[in-house]
C-alpha cells in the first residue's frame, strides 16, 4: 500500500542538478558570504540571501559535474546506468550547508511517495562534500543515522575518523592527523624544535591543535613556545595581543592551522606591527590562498613552507568549461543563475535588466557571447588542480562503488541470504559496504582506496611561496609527504629549490636553547617546556655525546673521560715498568749485583786453595754467592706488568732465595763459634754437631720451612694481579695483592728470625781471635740487612701503586748488596789487594800475636 506525503516547506538553495537514473548530490562554497534576516518571530521568516561570488567554488561544482558527464560517456563503468547531480551552494555557512543535505536527502519535490513502511530510494544515493570540517561534522552526524554515504574533498579534521560517531563518512583529502604527521616531520628535517602555534577557532583548528600538541609530546622533535586561538572576524585586541606575543617570542617559525579569512585579519594585525623575520608553516587551508601572495604581504609570507592538498591533473576538464554558457531564454531555470553570476563575475558585467545606476556609471552589460578564453581569470587553470581533484576521486569513488554493487550476482552477494543491492530497492548502507571496498586507480596514477576510518592512502605535496627579484610570486613545489601502503610514511624535500625569505638564503635557526656540546648535559630549567635547558659540563668519568646529551654515561672501568668528556679514553696503566728509568735504574742495580757475585764467585773459586778462602769455609761461601745471586735475580720479578705467575713467583722466590743466603750465614757462624770452642781444652765434641752433612742438612731444613710457607700461602690465599684504580680516577694502577696478609707476615717475619738469630750469635762472637773472627763481618752484614727490612715496612706500607714494588725491590737490593760488601768485600780486598796477607802464616801469626 502506497501513501502520498507532502512537503511542508521547502528551503530556496542556489544550485545546478541534471536528471539521471541515480542522483549524486554534492554542496560547495559557491558564495563568500551570506545575510540572514532578522528573526520577529511573528511571521515565516526570509530566506538568507548569498554574496561574495566563489569562482574556485563554482569550479569545483563543474569538477563533479564533468566527472558524471565523464562517467556517463564510460561504457566500461555503469553501462546501461546514467548519473545525474544536484549540486546546492553552502554560502560557507553552517546553516545554509546543513539545509542543502537536508534537502538532498529527503527531496524539494512538492509531493513524493513512500510505502507504508516509509522506506524507499532517497533522492540521492549520496553526498560529494562538504568543504568544511564544522559543516560535514554536523551533516555526517544525521545522515550517518540513515547511512547515507558522505565523501568530503575539504573536510580534514581527524575527529571524522571516528567510526562509531560518524559511520557513513568518507574523505578523499587526508585527515589532519597526517597533515600534523607531515608537519612534524618537516620540523624535524630542519632541526626547528622551537616554534609558535596559530589555530582557527573552530573544529578544525582546535582537532589539529590538540593533534599536534600529543604527536609533538610524543615525538620528542620539539616544543611550543606560545600557542594562540586566532578569533572569528576583527578583533582587534585580541589579534594585537597575539601578534605581540609572537614578537616577543624567540621561537622564528610559526604555525598556523586555519583559514584565509583568518591569515587575512592576523596579517593586517602583523603588517601592522611590522613583524618580520618569521618563517611561516601553513596548513593546506591556505597554503594555495592568492589572496594572501599580494606584494604588500610578501615582504612577510614568502618564504612561507606549506602542506597542499596532492595536486593532480584531469584531461578534458578545460574543455569542458569553456562549454559553459549562460542561457538568455532561461532566466529562472535551475542552475542558470548560478551560471549568470559566474559569467557576470568573470566578465565584470550584467545580464539586464542590469542594477539601477549601472549603465550611467559606466558599467557593460553581458551578451552572454563572450569567449572565456578571453578572460583574465583563474578558472581556467587546470594545471594546478587540488581541491578539484578531490572532488573528480569522490565522484568516482561513488561510482565505483554503485558499479561494484550492481555487478554482484545473486544468491553469492554479501548481504543477509547472499542477496545483492540493486536500483530498485537501493539502501543507503549497502553502497557503503562497497564505498568501503573501493580501490582504483585514477588516470593521473594516484590509488584511491579507504582504510577502516573512511580516509584515502594520504599523500601531501610541500609547497613554497617563491618571490622573484622582478616582483612575481610563485607557489613552487619542493617535495612531498605520503603514507605508503606497507612502509610508513615518507618525507621528500629538495631543499635547493627552498626560497628563504632571510637575508642568509638558508634555513633559520629556531630552537629555545641550543644543542649542549659534546662533554655537557641537560639541564631542564625548572617551570619551562623541556626545550629550554642549560648546559651542565659532565664530571670525570663521565661523558655525553652529541646523540645523546640527556645524561652523563660513566665510561667502562678501563677507560677515563676525555679532557673535553665527549668521548672514552683508555686510562693510562701504572706499573714498574722496564721502559721507565726507575726501572731501568732498578733492573741494571739487580743484573750489577747478579754479576758482582759471579765475579766473587769466579775469585773465589779461582782462589779455592788459598788461605782466606779456605779458613772461611769455602763451600758455605759458594752457596752464600749463589743464593745471593738468586736475591739479585728475583727482584726482576716485581719490574714489568704484574701477571698471575710472576704474582706467585716473586715472594716465593724473594722468601726463599733470603731464607737460603741467611741460613747460610746463619750455619757460617755457628760454624765459627763451634771451631773457636773445640779450640780450648776439652771442645773438640762440639765440632761433631757441625759436619758438611749436618750444615748442609741445616741449610736444606731451613730453607724448606720457608718453602712449605710459600707453599701453603699460595695454595690457600694466592697473590693475583691486580687493577686498583683507588689511588687515581683516571688511571688503572697494576699491582699484585699478597692474598693472605698473614703469609705475607709469616714469611717476612721467618726471614727476620734467621736474621735476627745469625745477629745474636755473631754478635756473640765478634770478639773472637782475627783468624777466626768473621763474626764482626756477619754481625755488621746483619746490622745492615735488618736496618734496611726495618725500615722496609713503614715505607712499603705508605707506597702507593708501583712505588711499593719499588721499595720492595730496592730492599732487595740493599739487602743483598750489604750482605755481599760485609761478607766478601774484605775477603776479595786481601785475595786481589793484598796477597801477602793471603798466606797461612800471616793469618797464624796474626793468631799468635793476638794471643
Amino acid at each position: 500500500m502506497l501513501s502520498t506525503k507532502s512537503l511542508q516547506g521547502q528551503f530556496h538553495l542556489n544550485g545546478m542538478h541534471k536528471a539521471g537514473d541515480v542522483v549524486i548530490g554534492g554542496i560547495f562554497q559557491i558564495h563568500f558570504f551570506s545575510v540572514f534576516p532578522d528573526m520577529s518571530f511573528t511571521s515565516e521568516p526570509q530566506q538568507p540571501t548569498c554574496h561574495g561570488f566563489d569562482i574556485l567554488g563554482f569550479r569545483q561544482a563543474q569538477t563533479m559535474a564533468f566527472a558524471i558527464d565523464e562517467i556517463n560517456r564510460n561504457s566500461n563503468l555503469l553501462p546501461n546506468v546514467t548519473l545525474g547531480y544536484i549540486l546546492y551552494d553552502n554560502c560557507l555557512k553552517l546553516g545554509i550547508g546543513f539545509r542543502a543535505a537536508m534537502s538532498l536527502v529527503s527531496g524539494q519535490e512538492q509531493q513524493f511517495i513512500l510505502d507504508e513502511t516509509c522506506v524507499g530510494t532517497p533522492p540521492v544515493i549520496g553526498i560529494v562534500g562538504d568543504s568544511s570540517s564544522t559543516r560535514s561534522i554536523a551533516i555526517s552526524s544525521v545522515i550517518g543515522l540513515y547511512r547515507v554515504p558522505m565523501v568530503s574533498y575539504f573536510a580534514t579534521c581527524s575527529c571524522l575518523s571516528d567510526r562509531q560517531k560518524f559511520p557513513s563518512f568518507f574523505r578523499t583529502i587526508p585527515s589532519d592527523a597526517f597533515q600534523v604527521r607531515a608537519m612534524i616531520q618537516i620540523l624535524n628535517h630542519f632541526g626547528w624544535t622551537w616554534a609558535g602555534l596559530l589555530v582557527s577557532d573552530d573544529d578544525y583548528g582546535l582537532h589539529a591543535a590538540r593533534s599536534f600538541q600529543s604527536d609533538l609530546a610524543q615525538s620528542g622533535g620539539g616544543c611550543l613556545a606560545y600557542f594562540e586561538i586566532l578569533p572569528w572576524g576583527s578583533d582587534q585586541a585580541e589579534l594585537r595581543k597575539i601578534v605581540e606575543v609572537m614578537k616577543k617570542s624567540t621561537a622564528r617559525v610559526v604555525i598556523v592551522f586555519a583559514h584565509e579569512s583568518h591569515m587575512i585579519n592576523l596579517m593586517e594585525e602583523v603588517v601592522r606591527q611590522n613583524v618580520t623575520g618569521l618563517q611561516w608553516m601553513a596548513s593546506e587551508a591556505w597554503t594555495a590562498a592568492s589572496v594572501l601572495q599580494t606584494p604588500d604581504l610578501m615582504p612577510y609570507l614568502a618564504g612561507t613552507l606549506g602542506i597542499a592538498i596532492r595536486r593532480g591533473e584531469i584531461p578534458g576538464l578545460r574543455e569542458f568549461l569553456l562549454q559553459i554558457r549562460p542561457d538568455l531564454h532561461h532566466n529562472n531555470s535551475y542552475g542558470n543563475s548560478i551560471v549568470k553570476l559566474f559569467w557576470e563575475y568573470t566578465f565584470q558585467c550584467k545580464f539586464t535588466p542590469p542594477p539601477a545606476g549601472w549603465v550611467k556609471a559606466g558599467g557593460a552589460l553581458c551578451t552572454g557571447q563572450e569567449d572565456l578564453k578571453d578572460a583574465k581569470t583563474e578558472f581556467l587553470d587546470v594545471l594546478n588542480l587540488r581541491s578539484e581533484y578531490n572532488v573528480y576521486k569522490a565522484v568516482y569513488a561513488l561510482a565505483y562503488a554503485l558499479d561494484d554493487m550492481l555487478q554482484c550476482t545473486p544468491g553469492r552477494g554479501p548481504f543477509s541470504g547472499h542477496s545483492c543491492g540493486n536500483l530498485i530497492g537501493l539502501e543507503p548502507w549497502q553502497l557503503v559496504y562497497y564505498l568501503q571496498k573501493v580501490n582504483f586507480i585514477t588516470p593521473f596514477g594516484d590509488q584511491v582506496s579507504f582504510d577502516e576510518n573512511g580516509d584515502a592512502l594520504p599523500i601531501y605535496d610541500i609547497m613554497n611561496w617563491l618571490w622573484l627579484p622582478d616582483g612575481i610570486i610563485q607557489v613552487q613545489n619542493v617535495g612531498e609527504v605520503k603514507k605508503l601502503a606497507f612502509k610508513g610514511e615518507k618525507l621528500t624535500i629538495y631543499e635547493e629549490k627552498i626560497f628563504w625569505n632571510f637575508e642568509t638564503k638558508k634555513p633559520p635557526f629556531s630552537v629555545c636553547s641550543e644543542s649542549c656540546p659534546p662533554g655537557t648535559r641537560m639541564a631542564r630549567r625548572k617551570g619551562e617546556p623541556v626545550c629550554c635547558f642549560d648546559c651542565i659540563p659532565c664530571s670525570d668519568g663521565k661523558i655525553s655525546n652529541e646523540s645523546d646529551s640527556m645524561e652523563c654515561t660513566t665510561c667502562p672501568e678501563d677507560f677515563w673521560s676525555s679532557p673535553q668528556h665527549d668521548h672514552c679514553v683508555p686510562k693510562k696503566t701504572e706499573f714498574l715498568s722496564y721502559h721507565e728509568p726507575l726501572g731501568i735504574g732498578l733492573m741494571v742495580a739487580s743484573l750489577l749485583g747478579t754479576c758482582m757475585c759471579a765475579v766473587v764467585l769466579g775469585i773465589f773459586i779461582y782462589h779455592r786453595r788459598t788461605p782466606v778462602v779456605r779458613a772461611n769455609n769455602s763451600e758455605l761461601s759458594f752457596q752464600l754467592l749463589l743464593s745471593l745471586k738468586l736475591c739479585f735475580l728475583c727482584s726482576l720479578l716485581f719490574i714489568g706488568r704484574p701477571r698471575l705467575w710472576t704474582c706467585q713467583l716473586r715472594h716465593a722466590a724473594f722468601g726463599i732465595s733470603f731464607v737460603l743466603s741467611i741460613s747460610c750465614i746463619l750455619v757460617k757462624t755457628m760454624v765459627v763459634l763451634a771451631v773457636f770452642k773445640a779450640s780450648k781444652p776439652g771442645g773438640g765434641a762440639n765440632l761433631k754437631w757441625f759436619g758438611v752433612l749436618q750444615q748442609r742438612g741445616t741449610v736444606i731444613v731451613l730453607t724448606s720451612i720457608q718453602a712449605a710457607i710459600c707453599t701453603a700461602w699460595i695454595v690457600s690465599a694466592s697473590p693475583v694481579p691486580h687493577k686498583n684504580t683507588q689511588y687515581h680516577n683516571d688511571k688503572i694502577v697494576y699491582e699484585c695483592i699478597v692474598g693472605s696478609t698473614v703469609g705475607f707476615a709469616v714469611l717476612l717475619g721467618y726471614i727476620g728470625l734467621l736474621a735476627i738469630l745469625s745477629f745474636l750469635i755473631a754478635f756473640i762472637a765478634r770478639n773472637l781471635p782475627d783468624s777466626f773472627n768473621e763474626a764482626k763481618l756477619i754481625t755488621f752484614s746483619m746490622l745492615i740487612f735488618c736496618a734496611v727490612w726495618v725500615a722496609f715496612v713503614p715505607a712499603y706500607i705508605s707506597s702507593p701503586g708501583k712505588y711499593a714494588d719499588a721499595v720492595e725491590v730496592f730492599a732487595i737490593l740493599a739487602s743483598s748488596f750489604g750482605l755481599l760488601g760485609a761478607l766478601f768485600g774484605p775477603k776479595c780486598y786481601i785475595i786481589l789487594l793484598r796477597p801477602e796477607r793471603n798466606t797461612k802464616k800471616a793469618i797464624m801469626g796474626r793468631n799468635i800475636q793476638s794471643q
